[in-house]
């Protein structure tokens, strides 16, 4: 199963996962993420620390756990390319409107994927 497939499945729970370039490592919830036509992987950030560390260190793992009492998911481990503010591309991605409005900027940003392993094991 692909994973635009597979995440299109599933309901469930992610957390990505950043470090500084010292190493100071931050972890948060974050939604599914957006598969792109140029085969990159998109996440929606807030201006925070998640963002913020992606600026001095581009690798990140996003780590999926399904719903259910199983250990099943995936970890996806990426290198940020590129990202945008306040796009238009943004909006139109955007599964929920905040609350809030948008007092925040907003960053689109890009990754490509490194390696795909299940949420529990080395993938053999």
């Amino acid at each position: 199963m692909k994973l635009v497939e597979y995440f299109d499945s599933k309901k469930g729970v992610g957390v990505l996962s950043t470090a500084d370039s010292e190493g100071k490592v931050d972890a948060a919830i974050y939604a599914r993420p957006h598969f792109m036509e140029d085969g990159t992987l998109a996440f929606i950030m807030r201006d925070r620390l998640s963002h913020h560390n992606l600026q001095s260190n581009p690798h990140a793992t996003y780590l999926f756990k399904e719903e259910g009492s199983s250990y099943r998911g995936k970890r996806l481990f990426m290198t940020r390319v590129r990202e945008e503010q306040d796009t238009g591309q943004l909006e139109s991605l955007r599964r929920r409107k905040s609350a809030y409005g948008n007092s925040e900027d907003m960053f689109l940003v890009f990754f490509k994927l490194d390696n795909e392993l299940p949420l529990v094991g080395d993938g053999s």
